[in-house]
């Protein structure tokens, strides 16, 4: 399917949303990297849409494109003896990996 032609999903976060990264299994592919599988971040930036890695790994080309989103992370949360307070992680997420986080 065209581009052009490929419904996008509406992107469900904004910049500051805190979000959880979702314990998937691995089903052949992913690019959500385990060590954030699970760890609260905030959205930094929403990028572009596209098909989820997934979906390409699968030949999905019907599959509606995701919102992507630059996801920060504190490095202590990712791995708790890391030494500093304030240092940060970003990575690259789609959106189906994403819950909301509320209070």
């Amino acid at each position: 399917m065209p581009p052009a032609e490929r419904k996008s999903l509406p992107a469900r976060f904004e910049p500051g949303d805190r979000v959880r990264v979702k314990e998937l299994p691995n089903l052949y592919y992913s690019r959500t990297q385990m060590y954030v599988r699970g760890v609260i971040g905030t959205v930094a930036v929403c990028t572009y849409t596209d098909l989820k890695p997934e979906d390409e790994a699968w030949s999905r080309d019907d599959a509606p494109y995701e919102q992507y989103y630059i996801i920060r992370f504190r490095q202590k949360d990712l791995w708790a003896e890391y030494p500093f307070d304030k240092d940060t992680l970003q990575t690259e997420l789609p959106d189906s990996w994403l819950e909301p986080v509320t209070a």
